[in-house]
């Protein structure tokens, strides 16, 4: 070390591979543009290994293709797979990945591994296959007045000192009317415990409605008990194509009463059911739910693929 300090493009690559062995993943990708020399490091298989979960092998010898392991050429290359393709494990009764910025492990459980009830009845429930979807079968909502899923997972599968939260995956049919009623009561939770709820909407549309109502002229359109309890916007100045300026009403702002699907990259929408912190060390089973039992009115057209717990994001 001279008066300039330590030049790490000095050191060995071994040196500077066990240094990213003990970054995350993102850090070691992002490091791995210094040099020829980092780049070299930043693909060995002792650093991904320890970016792997300890117990990534067992973990694939209960996939459907237990000999996935020999078709990659380097460690890097099944990191990225695990995060980019999940796979089935379990009979397909869960599919695993890793979430590609820390690692750690997210399951999905199947619908057919969840509790549903009367999901065995065709005229309440039917399974059937859904493009897109990572398992064989999905269950499709015919109709019912009680709502009730619930789905467990083990929590020693999944990655310690991490906050999960967990999702339910799910499309709408053709011919739906599930989403004209609500709220939904969801939580997530040991099991045996008392878990915290919240109020849930399945209606992304519901959902978009209520963001911002953009568009010139439009608050008069809006009826009497859509502009109950909302709030007003200042006019907001828009710039024509000839240059000129003029002030446009954006419409009310709508205060959410609850929160709303998301589109997934996948094309399917996903609510958010609870979180949970999983402790070094912690046993038993993490329990997720999903009801609709109190109103008594008919509900369909709802398509489940399963429950997802991941990492939660940013966390």
């Amino acid at each position: 070390m001279g008066s300039r300090g330590l030049d790490l493009l000095a050191l060995p690559e071994d040196c500077i591979a066990n240094v990213l062995s003990l970054s995350g993943p993102r850090d070691t990708c992002r490091l791995s543009v210094i040099s020829s020399l980092f780049r070299s490091a930043a693909e060995s298989d002792a650093v991904w290994q320890k970016h792997l979960p300890p117990d990534y092998r067992s973990i694939i010898a209960r996939s459907t293709d237990p000999y996935m392991l020999t078709r990659f050429s380097s460690l890097k290359d099944l990191y990225f797979s695990l995060c980019d393709n999940p796979i089935l494990i379990d009979d397909a009764k869960l599919s695993f990945s890793l979430d590609k910025s820390t690692g750690k492990k997210c399951y999905m459980v199947s619908a057919r591994n969840l509790v549903i009830v009367w999901g065995d009845t065709p005229w309440y429930w039917k399974w059937t296959s859904e493009p897109e979807c990572r398992f064989g079968g999905v269950a499709e909502l015919v109709q019912v007045c009680w709502l009730e899923i619930r789905g467990k997972i083990c929590a020693s599968l999944l990655s310690p000192a991490t906050l999960y939260s967990a999702y339910l995956v799910f499309k709408s049919a053709t011919e739906t009317y599930v989403f004209d009623y609500g709220p939904l009561e969801v939580s997530m939770g040991l099991a045996g415990a008392e878990s915290p709820t919240r109020s849930v909407y399945l209606d992304a549309r519901r959902g978009r409605r209520q963001r911002y109502q953009t568009g010139r002229g439009r608050i008069g359109l809006v009826s009497r008990k859509f502009m109950s309890g909302m709030k007003m916007q200042a006019p907001v100045p828009v710039v024509e194509s000839d240059g000129g300026m003029q002030m446009q009403a954006p419409g009310p702002v709508v205060e959410s009463d609850g929160p709303y699907p998301r589109e997934r990259k996948d094309g399917w929408l996903e609510i958010e059911l609870g979180e949970f912190y999983n402790k070094e060390g912690e046993e038993g089973e993490i329990e997720m739910s999903v009801l609709e039992i109190k109103d008594g009115n008919w509900k369909g057209g709802l398509i489940v693929q399963g429950i997802e717990i991941r990492p939660k994001e940013g966390k």
